[in-house]
C-alpha cells in the first residue's frame, strides 16, 4: 500500500507539474531548389580546304565541299538560325581576266540533313540541284526554326563552278565562307 501510495504521489507531483505528452512531429520538410543551366554559343564548321577535282576549260566543274555543321548550344526555346554561304572569285597566276573565274559563276546547293540533333524544324537551304543558287552574295545555305535547347545540323553541299572556255591552266583558289546567325 505504501508503495501504491508512492506512485500515486509521483503521478499527482508530475501532473501538477504541467508536463504534457510529446508534440506531434512533421511529416515532411521542403526545400527550395535551384541551378543553372548556362547559355552556350551557336557556331558552324567547314572544312578548312577543299580540292574539287581537275576539269578542263568551259565545262561546269561540280563537287561536294565537304561536312557543315551548325552546333547551337545557347539553350533557348522556339529559337532560330541561319546559315550562309558565299564564295569569291577564284583565281590562278597573276589574277588577269584569263586567270579568273568570277564568283558569279559559281552556284551552291546544300542537299539534304546528313544528320540533325535536338528538337527543330530543319530546312536545307537548296534540297536538289534544281534549286542551286549563286552565291557571289551571301544565300541561305540551312535554317532551323523552332529549336528548343541544344540542336546541331550537318550537311554536305555540292559546289558547282561554270568555268570560262577561255580560263588558262592552273590551280584555281578562292574562299567559300559559311556563316550562322
Amino acid at each position: 500500500m505504501k508503495k501504491a501510495l508512492v506512485v500515486a504521489a509521483i503521478a499527482a507531483a508530475a501532473m501538477s507539474v504541467g508536463f504534457a505528452a510529446p508534440a506531434n512531429a512533421a511529416t515532411t520538410a521542403t526545400t527550395t531548389t535551384t541551378f543553372t543551366i548556362n547559355a552556350g554559343l551557336l557556331s558552324i564548321t567547314a572544312p578548312a580546304t577543299a580540292n574539287l577535282g581537275t576539269f578542263s576549260a568551259g565545262t561546269n566543274a561540280s563537287a561536294q565541299l565537304g561536312a557543315v555543321t551548325v552546333t547551337d548550344t545557347r539553350g533557348v526555346l522556339l529559337g532560330t538560325w541561319t546559315a550562309t554561304a558565299q564564295t569569291t572569285s577564284f583565281t590562278t597566276g597573276g589574277g588577269t581576266p584569263a586567270e579568273t573565274v568570277p564568283a558569279a559563276n559559281v552556284t551552291y546547293w546544300s542537299g539534304l540533313a546528313t544528320a540533325t540533333t535536338g528538337v527543330g524544324v530543319f530546312t536545307p537551304g537548296q534540297a536538289t540541284a534544281i534549286l542551286a543558287v549563286p552565291i557571289a552574295t551571301a544565300a541561305t545555305a540551312y535554317s532551323a526554326t523552332a529549336v528548343t535547347g541544344n540542336n546541331t545540323a550537318t550537311w554536305n553541299p555540292t559546289v558547282v563552278i561554270a568555268i570560262p572556255a577561255a580560263a588558262v591552266a592552273g590551280t584555281y583558289t578562292g574562299t567559300i565562307t559559311h556563316s550562322v546567325a
